[in-house]
């Protein structure tokens, strides 16, 4: 069993208790496969047997994934856990539950072997406050807003970060080591998880066996523009807050997917705080306006960083990775000049095709 004890699962499966305590788990118990609800930790089986199953992919001939919150046995999966929807709570005592869980869980985080992925953002500079001696990662193109950002945020708080400059090799190395790790050659996978694995690749060289990372942050505290007025936009179906942010929340099985497929061929074992069952649960009792409002989003994640990052850091505003780096914008460049014009239908996964040839 990945990341619990096989106990506390087996706890789980007889209570219906979606979130036990922990950082999710999978793996086989009593000869059948599990997966936690948010899909924190992926496990496969072959499509045809499923008691031939890996926690890697490309250790079989055709792998499916366990979803998230079900039990996989030769008769077939079956839904064991769902996401809770409680009824918000009061908004000062719901934003103490969060601060607590957020503080308590960044600051559990045992430091050995331990770097941080680091973007400056609010998210990766609550990571980094919970463990104040290990060493910042940011990866990005010269002039991205991502290693201006760190570096910015790093010099206020008096961290120690390495800078991976990236060029165009090294995204023309990297795309088809992402594509077999992770199984998915679309622009938008690669583009997030292109800079996730060049950290985490020179991390584990620098001798890291853990990368700490801010997944989980945006889809549970309301880091997504559409969440903000989800009644007036198409990217959701809810009309609430609430109701917007649980429809991010659900994406993250199959985002999370990737990412640590990604960052575990890149060399390392991604450390999540906002991901811990405890963080889960306060987040989702939050009401409306302590997630995102038209002034400002993560409302309690910022709240909870108050005396923890510089105010400059927690108030700043922060890109999606794939373009805050610049990694899309030079995925982009790249087709353009091997000949995958824009006026082609979807000429960047055309280009990336064309790299695993």
């Amino acid at each position: 069993m990945d990341g619990a004890p096989a106990e506390l699962v087996r706890d789980a499966l007889a209570d219906g208790d979606p979130l036990p305590g922990g950082t999710g788990f999978a793996g086989e118990l009593d000869g059948a496969l599990v997966r936690d609800v948010l899909g924190r930790r992926p496990v496969f089986s072959e499509a045809d047997e499923p008691g031939a199953w890996s926690f890697d992919p490309t250790t079989l001939r055709a792998p499916t994934p366990v979803p998230a919150g079900h039990v996989r046995t030769e008769d077939g999966d079956r839904r064991v856990w769902t996401l809770p929807d409680p009824e918000p709570t009061a908004g000062l005592e719901a934003q103490r539950s969060v601060t607590d869980a957020v503080v308590d869980s960044a600051t559990a985080v045992d430091p050995d072997g331990l770097a941080v992925a680091f973007s400056g953002g609010v998210d990766s500079a609550l990571v980094a406050a919970g463990v104040p001696d290990a060493p910042l990662y940011v990866a990005g193109f010269e002039g991205s807003h991502d290693v201006a950002a760190a570096r910015d945020a790093a010099d206020e708080t008096g961290r120690e970060l390495t800078v991976v400059e990236l060029s165009h090799d090294d995204l023309r190395r990297v795309v088809p080591e992402i594509v077999a790790a992770t199984g998915r050659s679309n622009p938008m996978d690669v583009g997030i998880a292109l800079p996730l694995y060049l950290v985490a690749e020179r991390a584990a060289a620098d001798g890291h066996g853990r990368l700490a990372v801010g997944q989980g942050a945006d889809e549970l505290f309301g880091g997504y523009a559409k969440v903000v007025s989800p009644g007036s936009d198409h990217r959701v179906e809810a009309d609430t807050v609430r109701g917007a942010r649980r429809e991010t929340v659900l994406t993250l099985p199959d985002q999370l997917e990737r990412d640590v497929l990604a960052l575990r061929a890149a060399g390392v074992e991604p450390v999540a705080p906002f991901l811990r069952d405890s963080v889960v649960e306060a987040a989702l009792r939050l009401p409306g306006d302590r997630i995102a409002t038209g002034d400002e989003r993560k409302v309690a994640l910022r709240a909870a960083a108050t005396d923890l990052v510089p105010e400059s850091v927690r108030t700043a505003d922060k890109k999606a990775v794939q373009y805050g780096t610049y990694v899309s914008r030079e995925l982009d460049r790249l087709a353009r000049r091997a000949g995958f014009k824009r006026r082609m239908e979807n000429h960047v996964g055309r280009y990336i095709e064309s790299l695993l040839e």
